[in-house]
């Protein structure tokens, strides 16, 4: 894997991965650095729900996020609290042991933080 972080001006970033794709940053207009890493950490096990549920009658995912960061430098998050909500007939119990999994063994991006950020979560499912 491969990437490229470039300054275009201010506080504008032009990111590129491998392939070409970009992203545009902006620190101060748009969202930040570690707002962005806050919402890969939900992006990237939600690929684990959606997948999990494949075969199961569901509509909507999305999961909402809360990151506390220390105060001083550097300002990293100390814990993030995320609740999923998934809309449709689906079972519970495979809901929550698909989130499990995901951030026990499958979301890179969660298990690439520091083991000292706590990392919690709750599910709230949603009628279709």
């Amino acid at each position: 894997m491969r990437g490229s972080v470039h300054w275009s001006s201010g506080t504008k970033l032009d990111c590129k991965n491998e392939r070409g794709q970009s992203i545009d940053v902006d620190w101060e207009e748009g969202p930040s650095p570690m707002q962005i890493f806050l919402q890969m950490i939900g992006a990237c096990s939600i690929v684990d729900v959606v997948v999990g549920l494949k075969n199961r009658d569901f509509g909507n995912v999305w999961v909402d996020l809360d990151g506390d960061r220390r105060e001083e430098y550097p300002r990293s998050f100390t814990n993030v609290k995320m609740t999923y909500h998934v809309e449709g007939d689906v079972p519970e119990k495979l809901v929550r042991r698909t989130i499990e999994k995901s951030h026990e063994k499958y979301c890179s991006v969660s298990n690439s933080l520091s083991k000292d950020i706590e990392i919690t979560w709750d599910l709230m499912l949603h009628e279709k």
